[in-house]
């Protein structure tokens, strides 16, 4: 019984050091890096207009959406004509009858 409390602290000391690790690391990312917050501007900035609800939508969730039923429907076809009749998954089937 000892032991697995041992055990359990020792866990619990490295997950804690693992945390305060990723921690240090975003804060000190988020510190170097005072641009990316866009608190001020730089001369020459000319950030344009922004993307309405819609372009986004389809931009960042359509988009992927369509280029992934792409390539799997590619892969499905190309699987499909590469296999001999009566083959199931890559193999033979079994004759039945």
């Amino acid at each position: 019984m000892d032991i697995k409390v041992n055990k359990n602290i020792r866990s619990a000391g490295h997950a804690a050091r693992a945390g305060a690790v990723a921690a240090l690391t975003a804060l000190t990312l988020l510190v170097a890096s005072p641009t990316a917050s866009a608190l001020y501007r730089d001369d020459g900035d000319d950030p344009g207009t922004g993307l309405s609800v819609a372009e986004t939508l389809g931009l960042y969730v359509v988009t992927p959406l369509v280029l992934f039923l792409v390539i799997a429907g590619l892969v499905i076809v190309a699987d499909r004509s590469s296999r001999k009749s009566g083959q199931v998954g890559g193999r033979q089937e079994p004759n039945r009858g």
